[in-house]
């Protein structure tokens, strides 16, 4: 079973927002999931980025990954540098 962090879509046609979620890549993309981790609103000015840090870390940590979109999203927040620093640092 391999574990991904990715976006679940919600919201109406022609306005969509996200949920940032842990699930099994065998899932449906709007599927079961393991974890919801937060909230992504890209029709927003700027857009609207709510991730629970300390979670999401710890997915990281046990070898969930995360899609492209959702890697980038990391990236702007913070928490992908936080994750690829060295444990003693």
């Amino acid at each position: 079973m391999s574990v991904k962090i990715r976006l679940a879509r919600g919201g109406a046609k022609k306005k969509p927002f996200y949920q940032v979620v842990v699930a099994d890549e065998r899932y449906p993309r709007d599927g079961r999931f393991i974890e919801n981790l937060g909230q992504y609103d890209p029709k927003q000015d700027p857009p609207m980025v709510a991730l629970q840090e300390e979670r999401t870390l710890e997915w990281l940590r046990k070898g969930a990954q995360p899609t492209d979109t959702v890697r980038q999203l990391l990236r702007k927040q913070g928490i992908w540098a936080k994750f690829k620093q060295p444990a003693g640092v």
